[in-house]
């Protein structure tokens, strides 16, 4: 009840000292009162301290106990993901009544109990030391080492037949793996699956390659180009050669985004994925049981199913914009003519680069945010660079701003704001919505099966992507932890290796090491730990900057601007997360992203040879800053007074 440690030496000696029978129903009873009393003090007494002292506890064990009540709390006595006296104090301050706590308690303690008193009771048997190797002590610890699989595998059971009760599970199954949805996450899945061997069905309602091939990653990126190349042409006289006036063609440019959309559609096609090894079926999919698919009027009987039915861009819910013929991300790329006067909402990534992209075709562009500054999560210095960037190229950037209603039809109007200093009104021709996306998850029967959702829409997983079937996994943009085509690809892999060989070995989707850049010039990469993330978690860290007006090769390509910024713990060189702004950011980033994956520090950077002249020698530079900031500082005199003696 006081929650003192030693209770597996206490279990052993009870074996020890009254046998087998006797000391597992004292240890099991005695444990059972212990836990309920404590219980009892965390709900009556400690509540505030508990909440405060156990936090992180609390959020997991209170989705537990929300998704499965009662199996959660016999899953944590039988396999401890916290350790006994923090389960007593958390579970105090839930809503699971006293007498049922005690009950599941002593029945979840109880095969634990069984092996440790047997242990014990072996243990108390031994009277030389050769009696240490006698068969029966051997096999007591060999099941306390077995326990935690075997206990594993009754709560996987135990899961799957309360989740499967009211659905029939076919004998045979025409498919190892149904795929829903043919963006990034669903394209790879497939082909993990098809790569190894397993029969899979790709279903796709509309074109294989989602929104990063049609409308999102590739037209940006190339329509982003060709803006690059307008204003390097009216940079012309900084490169020492005669301006030359570089009128963009619009429609001209829109029509070279269809054009390398058509290049890279092979590529994701239903004819090159057929040659993989995938079956691809076109229409609409709906969930009619953790084990059928239906499409049309033909049903897919299958083992697992992965969800990958992607985003689409969110509409904010401002009074008169249905009235509006709005602009997404989506629509963006039909345009064959250029807003003269466009306004943007949302000054992410997607709004920052749409911005600057139109403003150097011409466009007169407004951005409007509602934060006090654009590119919100990256630290302050990064958003200041891109910010100053987007208002040299002529974009009026609004930020701290509410858009509080539209007026207009059609395609152009009047956009009515509130900001720091009162209201604004802009008149748009065009207006672009880009505040962020939502899962798509209609018509996929998701209700009927009762899969939950989170906030925002996004299916709900756990650590392995699973849904509350075991074998319904999700991963890219439905579950929306990131909404990156690489992100998509990452948790692809999870979904379908733990789908195809869960029953051996599983694997939590890890995104320590996640980088993402924001394709604006300057480019802004980023990986890991940033310092405003550090400050709101109170990690102590070293921040070490190099400044990209330095570089030889930045000043020849006449991009002497932005930094690198790499944070380190206070005693060591391990890379805690790195920022970079400047041009090819995200190349440069590149080298720091696998030094965090196969834990290379500065170290190790600073060690490699790297070519000159390149951007990237920024990094073995930034690792010449650790070295100077950790250098023996007292050794240096010592060092100075021996060189002295050498040249005597």
């Amino acid at each position: 009840g006081l929650s003192l440690p030693g209770a597996a030496l206490l279990t052993l000696l009870g074996g020890a000292l009254f046998g087998l029978v006797t000391g597992t129903i004292l240890v099991s009873f005695a444990s059972t009162i212990g836990a309920t009393l404590a219980f009892l003090v965390s709900r009556l007494v400690l509540s505030g301290l508990v909440r405060a002292r156990f936090e992180r506890a609390f959020e997991a064990i209170d989705r537990g106990i929300e998704r499965e009540g009662g199996l959660y709390l016999f899953s944590l006595r039988l396999i401890p993901l916290f350790p006994f006296f923090v389960i007593n104090l958390v579970m105090g301050l839930t809503r699971i009544g006293v007498w049922r706590y005690a009950l599941i308690s002593q029945l979840g303690m109880l095969p634990g109990t069984l092996a440790y008193v047997n242990a014990g009771r072996e243990l108390g048997r031994l009277e030389t030391t050769a009696d240490i190797l006698s068969p029966g002590l051997i096999l007591s610890f060999v099941i306390i080492g077995l326990l935690p699989l075997a206990s594993r595998r009754v709560i996987d059971a135990l899961r799957r037949r309360r989740v499967y009760r009211a659905y029939r599970r076919p004998r045979r199954c025409d498919y190892n793996l149904v795929v829903i949805g043919g963006g990034s996450a669903g394209l790879v899945t497939a082909f993990i699956a098809a790569a190894v061997k397993a029969r899979v069905v790709l279903v796709e309602k509309h074109r294989m390659g989602g929104d990063c091939l049609y409308t999102g990653c590739v037209p940006s990126k190339t329509q982003l180009r060709s803006a690059r190349a307008v204003h390097d042409l009216k940079r012309a006289a900084d490169f020492g050669l005669t301006a030359t006036p570089g009128e963009p063609d619009f429609a001209a440019v829109m029509a070279r985004v269809q054009r390398v959309i058509a290049a890279i559609e092979p590529h994701d096609s239903p004819e090159r994925y057929r040659g993989l090894g995938v079956e691809c079926i076109q229409g609409d999919a709906r969930i009619e049981s953790p084990f059928e698919v239906r499409v049309g009027e033909r049903t897919l009987t299958t083992r697992n199913i992965v969800i990958a039915t992607g985003g689409t861009p969110r509409i904010p819910p401002i009074p008169g914009i249905e009235a509006i013929d709005c602009l997404t991300s989506e629509t963006l790329w039909d345009l064959t003519e250029l807003p003269r006067r466009l306004t943007i909402l949302g000054g992410g990534p997607i709004g920052c680069e749409l911005a600057q992209g139109f403003a150097r075709l011409g466009a007169k562009v407004t951005l409007v945010e509602m934060l006090e500054r654009v590119l919100a999560v990256e630290d302050p210095d990064a958003s200041a660079a891109i910010q100053a960037a987007l208002g040299r190229d002529g974009v009026r950037v609004l930020t701290a701003t509410r858009a509080e209603r539209v007026e207009g039809t059609g395609t152009g109007g009047t956009l009515h704001l509130s900001g720091p200093d009162g209201a604004v009104n802009v008149v748009f021709d065009r207006l672009l919505v880009a505040v962020g996306r939502r899962p798509n998850t209609e018509g996929l029967g998701i209700e009927a099966l009762g899969l939950a959702t989170g906030p925002g829409g996004a299916l709900e997983v756990d650590a392995y992507l699973q849904t509350k079937y075991p074998n319904i996994y999700a991963c890219g943009d439905v579950i929306a932890p990131y909404q990156f085509t690489h992100s998509a690809a990452h948790e692809a892999w999870y979904c379908a290796v733990n789908a195809l060989f869960g029953a051996w070995r599983r694997f939590r989707v890890d995104y320590s090491v996640l980088p993402w850049v924001t394709f604006t010039d300057p480019e802004v990469a980023r990986v890991g730990l940033n310092e405003q993330q550090a400050a709101e978690r109170g990690t102590a860290v070293r921040v070490l900057r190099y400044e990209l007006s330095e570089s030889d090769r930045a000043l020849a390509e006449e991009e002497a601007h932005g930094f690198v910024k790499v944070l380190t713990p206070r005693d060591g060189d391990k890379i805690l997360g790195a920022t970079v702004v400047g041009a090819h950011a995200g190349e440069v980033l590149a080298e720091l992203t696998l030094a965090m994956r196969h834990g290379i520090g500065l170290k190790g950077i600073l060690g490699t040879i790297h070519p000159y002249p390149t951007l990237a020698e920024a990094n073995r530079f930034v690792a010449g800053r650790w070295r100077q900031a950790t250098q023996p500082v007292r050794l240096m005199p010592w060092l100075e007074r021996y060189h002295r003696w050498v040249r005597s």
